[in-house]
């Protein structure tokens, strides 16, 4: 199993800097760069990765995806003087050239494409490219938005020739305020999808609003685009690590915390059987910067991820995520199947303040004075991606108190029980095993909570439990149907709900007869693996084969891919969808629309 995380740098692309007076340009500054690698170093993460020597991206590169005539003008920068460099800019939006800034940029695609030859090839798992200038607003024939060359649909395009990748999935949230926005694009909307064999491969998620926060991300993940990823079913993932949404950006005026970072890397490594590559794109205030760029690189290494900061459900005022995702949801229900059993949607209509100037949050106005006491330290390693492992044996008769003790480190049971107490022992598969289950005297989901044959869900002791077994059930079991049923639970109800909860410990228990495929066991291991800072523990009655697969599972081997998912049996989906809008009261992250919208009325602008 290949492990190892990449890290490409260097310092070469710090020498380049706004020449002139430009307000909209002040921002991207060379310490973006010099922040985020003093910080790895600090922490030690740098010293754990790979590093990787970074190359010049060739002509024949940059024209996968950029016109000719684009490339020859940037190429004549070098050669400019001040005046020139001023002219040639203003052709462009929000951009700057500077006479270094052709070399950096051409070491920028470089360094991603040098990111997907190692990750590709074998020689590391995942990895993350610190570069600049970003690219993800630059055009075909035009720089934008502080970017040259477009690095990731480059790396896109080249993945594509050379590792006979088929098929490109492109995913974006971005601020936009319906259009009021800057780069105020129409082709930005959510119910833009793509055209021809292209349509429904294009997935935009428009915030209307700014303040979006943590759960605000997480909902459009659970119920975007995880389940389509899952169904698309990608041999690499790449991500345009922007960091514009983190709080305290003056660009992105978002408030989503550096912690959450660490459980999107965590929940996309998932999926292509771990490949995947980070590239550093947008992030102007210095310290959210670096603190989300840390925690990114330690999940890609292997670490626990650090416990959520308060979720509670996305917002649902007007322009909000819940409208968004409700969009969205809407607008790509014909061409994937996971969306099938969705109820049909009418974009409402925004009232009056959604077209009007937004003030920032409340977290934000005092974000100077708070950031500087975000922590940086996370739980030391505990599981480095990739290393072997050595079974234990215990006698029969080890008590289930004394596993959990062991696992949680020592932390005395009682101090964060909540009232809990050991009651009567529970019977899990065969006679001879018999384990104690626990229950909690505050916040109980009942265990027929997720109704479907092959996966219950109990939440006992700080604990989400999910207990994959046989139970007898009314529908005949009907192959890939059930993989694909098995991840919409897991996507649409497991997780929103145990990521609401915070449970203290995953507990995973697994008996004899159970038809759950090991590659699916392992997606459900991999995804529960964000929770509870990794505190996981894995009761299994089954082949000893079967334990080894669960072992590196949870040593943070990658779950292997699912493959391209069919539709999921529509009974398990409708009975899901009625499960799904009867516990959305209570839990904020199952939900999925908002109230129904007024439409302005006429006259109104």
């Amino acid at each position: 199993m290949t492990s190892g995380t990449a890290l490409i740098f260097d310092e070469e692309m710090t020498r380049y800097k706004l020449l002139w007076v430009d307000p909209a340009c002040k921002i991207e500054v060379p310490e973006r760069l010099t922040v985020c690698c003093t910080a790895l170093q600090e922490e030690g993460l740098a010293q754990r990765c790979v590093s990787v020597p970074v190359r010049q991206a060739t002509d024949s590169e940059i024209l996968l995806v950029h016109s000719e005539e684009y490339l020859e003008g940037v190429k004549k920068t070098p050669y400019m003087n001040l005046e020139e460099l001023q002219t040639f800019t203003q052709q462009y939006g929000d951009v700057y050239f500077h006479p270094n800034i052709y070399h950096c940029a051409k070491m920028a695609v470089g360094s991603t494409l040098q990111l997907v030859d190692s990750v590709m090839g074998g020689k590391v798992r995942n990895g993350m490219a610190l570069v600049r200038p970003p690219g993800h607003h630059s055009q075909r024939s035009a720089a934008n938005g502080f970017c040259v060359f477009n690095n990731v649909a480059i790396a896109a395009q080249y993945a594509k020739k050379h590792y006979g990748v088929k098929s490109v999935l492109y995913f974006s949230w971005h601020r936009y305020e319906h259009q009021e926005f800057w780069p105020n694009l129409r082709e930005s909307d959510y119910d833009n999808v793509g055209k021809e064999k292209g349509a429904g491969f294009n997935i935009n998620v428009p915030w209307n609003k700014v303040g979006m926060e943590n759960s605000d991300y997480l909902s459009v993940f659970f119920h975007v685009l995880l389940p389509i990823a899952y169904e698309f079913s990608p041999d690499l993932v790449l991500v345009c690590a922007g960091f514009d949404s983190a709080i305290g950006d003056p660009e992105g005026h978002m408030c989503a915390t550096p912690d959450i970072f660490a459980h999107l890397t965590r929940l996309l490594m998932s999926l292509a059987g771990g490949k995947l590559c980070a590239v550093l794109e947008g992030g102007y205030n210095l310290t959210s910067l670096a603190q989300s760029v840390c925690q990114t690189v330690q999940t890609l290494l292997g670490d626990p991820t650090p416990p959520t900061s308060e979720l509670n459900g996305p917002c649902e005022r007007f322009g909000s995520a819940l409208e968004s995702i409700q969009c969205v949801r809407s607008a790509h229900k014909p061409f994937w199947a996971c969306l099938q059993h969705t109820g049909t949607t009418q974009r409402p209509h925004p009232p009056l303040s959604c077209h009007s100037h937004h003030s920032i949050c409340n977290s934000l106005r005092s974000c100077n004075g708070t950031m500087g006491f975000m922590a940086l330290h996370r739980l030391p390693l505990s599981r480095p991606a990739g290393i072997p492992w050595s079974p234990t044996r215990f006698p029969t008769t080890v008590f289930l108190t004394f596993l959990l003790k062991e696992i949680t480190g020592g932390k005395d049971q009682q101090s964060g029980a909540r009232g809990t107490d050991i009651r009567k022992p529970c019977v899990r598969g065969s006679k001879k095993g018999t384990a104690y289950c626990l229950e909690t005297k505050n916040r109980v989901l009942p265990e027929d909570c997720l109704l479907w044959r092959k996966c219950r869900l109990f939440e006992m002791f700080d604990i989400v439990c999910t207990s994959c077994e046989c139970v007898k059930s009314p529908y005949p079991w009907q192959g890939c149907s059930d993989t694909a049923g098995l991840m919409q639970i897991v996507l649409g109800l497991l997780l929103p709900l145990a990521y609401e909860y915070d449970p203290g410990l995953v507990v995973l228990a697994r008996g004899p007869g159970t038809e759950l495929g090991e590659a699916a066991w392992q997606q459900v291991i991999g995804l529960l693996q964000g929770l509870a800072q990794g505190h996981t523990l894995a009761l299994l009655q089954v082949r000893w084969e079967a334990v080894g697969a669960t072992a590196a599972s949870l040593l943070g081997d990658p779950a292997p891919s699912l493959g391209p998912l069919g539709a999921p049996c529509l009974e398990d989906m409708e009975a899901m969808e009625r499960l799904r809008q009867r516990l959305q009261t209570h839990w904020g992250l199952l939900k999925t629309s908002g109230e129904q919208m007024v439409s302005p009325s006429k006259g109104s602008r």
